[in-house]
């Protein structure tokens, strides 16, 4: 019988001369060993640990007399992967012949220790044949003894086990991995995919830890293997993260939350939280990328097994025929479901080659093969600069291909091709998003974007320009400052790289620095302003530019998030874009004051003036796409302290604000003004109020008798705010040389219950007139722009502007 023999450690830390106390101060001191850590000290923390169970085994053996038993580790314990908090895996392996209470007697010596220390545990008591049964029945058991390692006792038994789950994992490949395969894919689902998620689950999510460990048992099967370059260094720079993250919250934990971040980024040695998320992107984006190829390669296998039977049954001896080729392109052919190069094909004299390849691809719908790029990334040569027109025609189509861009673009991107190509993506790539309303990583976003636009180019006069835009908006990010400025210097710099000619160069320049000029204006400023119309005019320059810019806008927003646009932001785009382009025609911009209400409006207002109090009307949305379901249009006699008691009466009854609007009206045959306020709200949860309710609500809130500031305190004081990242305080700032009718004032805030009904209340205090508001909520942040004027009507002068916002943003504060 082969047993395993413990390891020395030394008189000062040998666990097995202290038993648990002792094993518990040694790994404490590891723990705590500044000058280790990584695979040297869970590769340390692994050894101590089978040190210590080795001894605890031994005398336990000892004192029940059982024989013919073993202690295995398993999943990440028998891989010697122990992170600070990891449980334990382990298996209890017996030949069967020891009596059950002498068994029972040695599990209970094993597993109390453990649970004595406060480790988590993962335990089984098997035999060999029942252990090979169980993992016949449970993909999850047979996974974890792919990974099984001797820890103390008997050797021999997990030898033969081992060497009978090995086999039995290759004989059944074609149906374990497919399940395999399903296991990532509903795992993905649950968790999310790693490289785009602002507190990835480093373990779960896809690009993790368990994808990795399903590659490792991919490549056990002996059917495929992962691409091995940078994937043992990926899944390093994530161990490394859950390490820190488990030392610096003390539990066993993978999810990388906000508040952590800063704390695990400092005891990795890396300069801020978005240097850690981004390593660990990229580290994810390696996984993910070699899970991609590798089950690609496993379905390819499976598809020649199971179609091998049938060819022989037809061919007979003559073999089965020759894989067919399809022409794409000069160079680039199909082959097996799969873009390959060509027989013919000279990377090395063809610079243009990676991008034909790349854009017969996309356009074919097909996946790259790995062989091919890889070959290229290594034989290609540099590109001239500018580009030939071919270069910049290929990667026009490219991104013009639709959803198939996106994968083909990652394959290209992870073997370097892309950075070859346009240098200036390094920057972005994998670069994170703070901003909840972004789904992706800035690169992926500059993608999905074009993916986006690619169905917008029937809509514009140049579609090479909107796609190259749409690659290069944010790409400012990479730099300190404002992204659309540092942007725009880009822009102009890669387009000439590209080829464009110095016209087109400046046009997208001018694109990139103006992405977000007409949904900000759209959403935060007075449409009915003439000033307004001429800035956007003035900054555009040409029918064209608006053109392209109006499709872009929308291309963006879509590949933002579902929080960035809807069908009521569109139409506000569409309004403004209608209103500049007819000044850009030679025309002055529309005047509509005073302002010509629907119908509704006049109806509402009317029986506003007639009764002297709020009227108010609710409609639900039927659009699929609208962010919010409720539109509430309230009409109320001019009077001071409408916007805060409305805004008020809202938060009272759980409606969220998501964009609002608040306009004077004069009507013809009545005297007296009416305002009339137009909301977009949804409830937090539960159904609607009753429109009765409101109006009731609305007026005691307007004559005093309901003092909305002390309930909404109550409502704060009753279910505070859960623990999180602190979000920074407010901001508010004079907006100049928008509007030549009022002072523009906009605020920026975290979106909080009342908000806006403070800020109408600084402003009341102030003592100044709201003239219209503007309500843009974005995930967890709120831009809400006011338009105000002094008892006069008038704009307020610069002085008395500046200490409104003071005074405003100390209200917020």
């Amino acid at each position: 019988m082969t047993s395993v023999e413990p390891t020395t450690t030394g008189p000062d830390n040998d666990p097995r001369d202290a038993g648990p106390s002792g094993y518990a101060a040694a790994r404490l001191r590891l723990l705590q060993e500044e000058s280790r850590s990584g695979p040297s000290r869970r590769s340390a923390l692994s050894g101590l640990t089978d040190e210590w169970l080795n001894a605890l085994f031994a005398t336990a053996a000892r004192e029940t007399g059982v024989r013919g038993a073993s202690l295995v580790a398993v999943g990440g314990y028998g891989r010697g992967e122990l992170s600070p908090r990891s449980d334990l895996d382990l298996l209890l392996l017996h030949d069967g012949k020891a009596p059950p209470r002498a068994l029972a007697a040695l599990a209970d010596r094993l597993w109390y220790p453990v649970w004595d220390l406060g480790l988590a545990l993962d335990h089984s008591v098997r035999t060999p044949g029942e252990a090979r049964r169980t993992a016949a029945e449970d993909l999850k058991v047979h996974l974890g003894l792919l990974d099984a390692r001797p820890v103390a006792g008997d050797a021999g038994l997990l030898a033969g086990l081992r060497t009978s789950v090995l086999a039995d994992w290759r004989n059944q490949a074609a149906k374990r991995l497919p399940q395999l395969h399903a296991l990532c894919r509903d795992r993905a689902d649950r968790a999310g995919e790693l490289r785009f998620l602002l507190e990835p689950d480093l373990k779960e999510a896809r690009g993790g830890l368990r994808d990795a460990t399903a590659l490792r048992a991919v490549a056990a099967s002996w059917l495929a293997d992962a691409p091995r370059e940078g994937l043992a260094e990926a899944r390093r720079r994530l161990l490394d993260a859950r390490d820190a993250l488990h030392l610096v919250t003390g539990r066993a934990t993978d999810r990388l939350a906000l508040q952590e971040q800063e704390q695990v980024a400092a005891r990795l040695g890396l300069m801020d939280s978005d240097a850690l998320l981004r390593e660990v992107y990229e580290a994810a984006r390696v996984i993910a990328y070699a899970g991609d190829v590798t089950w690609r390669e496993v379905g390819r296998v499976l598809r020649a097994r199971a179609a091998r039977p049938r060819l022989r049954g037809l061919l007979g001896t003559r073999g089965a025929p020759a894989v067919e080729r399809a022409p794409l392109a000069e160079g680039v052919v199909e082959s097996d479901g799969e873009a390959v190069l060509a027989l013919a094909a000279r990377p090395d004299r063809d610079p243009v080659l990676p991008l034909r390849f790349g854009a017969a691809a996309a356009q074919a719908g097909l996946p790259v093969s790995l062989h091919a790029v890889r070959r290229l990334a290594a034989q290609a040569k540099p590109l001239p600069v500018p580009w030939p027109a071919e270069a910049r025609e290929q990667l026009v189509t490219l991104l013009g291909a639709g959803e198939p861009t996106v994968g083909v673009w990652e394959a290209l991107e992870a073997e370097g091709l892309i950075t070859r190509l346009l240098p200036d993506w390094e920057r972005v790539r994998c670069r994170p998003q703070r901003n909840p309303v972004h789904t992706w990583t800035v690169d992926r976003h500059l993608i999905e974007t074009a993916v986006r636009a690619s169905a917008l180019t029937r809509r514009v006069g140049r579609p090479d320009l909107l796609l190259m835009a749409a690659l290069l908006h944010d790409i400012g990010k990479g730099w300190p400052g404002d992204h659309s400025v540092a942007g725009e210097t880009i822009a102009r710099d890669m387009a000439v790289r590209v080829g464009f000619d110095t016209e087109d160069a400046a046009v997208l320049a001018v694109l990139v620095r103006h992405h977000l000029l007409l949904i900000d204006t759209a959403t935060r400023r007075d449409l009915d302003d003439p000033a307004t119309v001429r800035s956007v005019a003035a900054a555009l320059g040409s029918l064209g530019t608006l053109e392209i810019l109006h499709a872009l806008t929308e291309a963006d927003a879509l590949a933002t998030g579902p929080a960035a646009w809807s069908t009521w932001r569109g139409s506000l785009v569409a309004d403004l874009v209608e209103r500049v382009a007819a000044v850009l025609r030679g025309a002055p911009p529309a005047v509509t004051e005073p302002e010509i209400p629907s119908t509704e409006q006049e109806r509402l207002a009317v029986e506003a003036l007639r009764t002297g109090e709020p009227v108010l009307a609710l409609h639900a949305r039927e659009e699929e796409d609208e962010a919010v379901g409720v539109e509430l249009v309230l009409a109320v006699p001019d009077q001071p302290g409408v916007l805060p008691a409305a805004a008020g009466v809202l938060a009272l009854h759980r409606l969220t604000v998501r964009a609002a609007d608040l306009r004077s009206l004069e009507l013809p045959d009545l005297p007296g003004e009416v305002l009339v306020l137009r909301w977009r709200v949804a409830a937090e949860y539960g159904a609607l109020p009753q429109a009765a309710r409101l109006r009731t609500d609305l007026i005691r809130a307007l004559d005093g008798t309901l003092d909305v500031p002390a309930k909404l305190a109550d409502r704060e004081a009753a279910y505070p705010r859960r623990r999180g990242v602190v979000p920074p305080p407010p901001r508010v700032t004079v907006v100049p040389d928008v509007s030549s009718l009022a002072t523009v004032l906009e605020v920026r805030a975290p979106d909080a219950v009342g908000l806006l009904h403070r800020i109408g209340r600084a402003l009341e205090t102030a003592g100044v007139r709201v003239r219209s508001a503007h309500v843009s909520t974005l995930g967890a942040n709120a831009v809400d722009t006011v338009y105000v004027v002094d008892a006069d009507g008038k704009p307020l002068t610069g002085a008395d502007a500046a200490a409104l916002a003071a005074s405003a943003q100390a209200a917020l504060t």
